[in-house]
C-alpha cells in the first residue's frame, strides 16, 4: 500500500469528444425531422403551392392565351417563400428556447460545424420537399392547362424549375442565419418576413414619389424575392446578377449567425 501511495500519479489529459461530421448530420436530421413544426411547415408549403397552382390553372386553362405551364408551377413561390424562411428560423430558435442548443454544443464544440450541419439538413429537406411538390403540381395542373411543359427546351422547363428548388432552399437558409443571429423565434420570424415580404412592398411605394425617388424603387431588384423571380422566369438568360444577389442574401445572414454563435454563450 505504501509503495502504491508513493508511486507518482500519471497525469491524464482529456480532450473534448467531437462527433464526425457524418454523425453530426445524422443527429441534426433526427432533430429536425422529429419536430412537428417541421412537418406542419412542409405541409403548409405543399398545400399552398399545389393549391395556388391549381387555382391559376383553373383560371387560365380555358383562355386562348394562358400562362406558361412552368410559370403556373413556380408562381406560388412568392407565398411559400415565407413558410420556407420561417421554417429555417424556428428550427434554430426552437433549440434556444428549449435549451437543447447547450447539449448540441457540448456534444460538438465546433460551432461552425453545428451551423453548417443544420444548414445542410434544412436546405436538403426543403429541396426534396420542393421537388415532390413540383412533381405533384405538374401532374395535377396538366389536364387543366391542356398543355404540358416542353421538356425539350431546358431554358423554359428544367432550368427555371431547378432554380426554383434552389430558391426555396435559399429562403430557408436565410431563416437559419437570422435564427442564429437573433436567437428569438419572434425576432427571427419578424426579420425574415420583413425582408421577404414587407421590404419589397415598401420599396415599391416609391414609384409614386416621382422620378427623383425611382432609384429607391429600382433597388428592389436586389431583394431576394426579386432575384428569385428573375432566376425562375422561363427563358431568362441573364442569371448572373440575380444569382449573386441571392447568394449574398444567403451568405450574409449565415455569416452573421456564425459570428454570433461563436462570440456568445449558448
Amino acid at each position: 500500500m505504501t509503495a502504491l501511495a508513493a508511486a507518482p500519479r500519471r497525469a491524464t489529459h482529456t480532450t473534448p469528444h467531437r462527433l464526425s461530421f457524418a454523425h453530426l448530420l445524422k443527429s441534426e436530421s433526427i432533430k429536425i425531422l422529429t419536430l412537428r413544426s417541421t412537418w406542419w411547415s412542409l405541409g403548409i408549403t405543399a398545400g399552398l403551392s399545389v393549391g395556388i397552382s391549381l387555382l391559376i390553372a383553373l383560371a387560365t386553362g380555358e383562355q386562348s392565351v394562358g400562362m406558361e405551364p412552368t410559370t403556373v408551377i413556380l408562381a406560388p413561390t412568392q407565398f411559400t417563400m415565407l413558410v420556407a424562411g420561417i421554417l429555417g428560423a424556428i428550427v434554430v430558435t426552437g433549440e434556444y428556447s428549449t435549451g437543447m442548443i447547450r447539449s448540441t454544443l457540448t456534444a460538438e464544440p465546433r460551432r461552425g460545424a453545428v451551423l453548417l450541419a443544420k444548414a445542410i439538413v434544412v436546405a436538403l429537406t426543403m429541396m426534396v420537399t420542393t421537388v415532390v411538390i413540383y412533381a405533384v403540381a405538374i401532374a395535377a395542373t396538366a389536364p387543366l392547362l391542356g398543355t404540358s411543359i416542353d421538356w425539350a427546351t431546358p431554358a423554359d422547363s428544367i432550368v427555371p424549375l431547378a432554380l426554383g428548388v434552389m430558391s426555396m432552399a435559399c429562403f430557408t437558409l436565410m431563416g437559419v442565419g437570422f435564427g442564429f443571429l437573433l436567437r428569438s423565434g419572434a425576432g427571427a420570424i419578424a426579420v425574415t418576413v420583413g425582408v421577404l415580404f414587407v421590404l419589397p412592398i415598401m420599396l415599391s411605394l416609391f414609384t409614386i414619389a416621382g422620378p427623383d425617388w425611382m432609384w429607391v424603387a429600382e433597388s428592389s431588384k436586389y431583394l431576394p424575392v426579386s432575384a428569385a423571380g428573375s432566376l425562375t422566369r422561363p427563358g431568362a438568360d441573364d442569371l448572373l446578377e440575380p444569382a449573386l444577389t441571392m447568394a449574398g442574401w444567403v451568405v450574409g445572414p449565415l455569416l452573421l449567425g456564425w459570428v454570433a454563435l461563436r462570440s456568445r454563450d449558448a
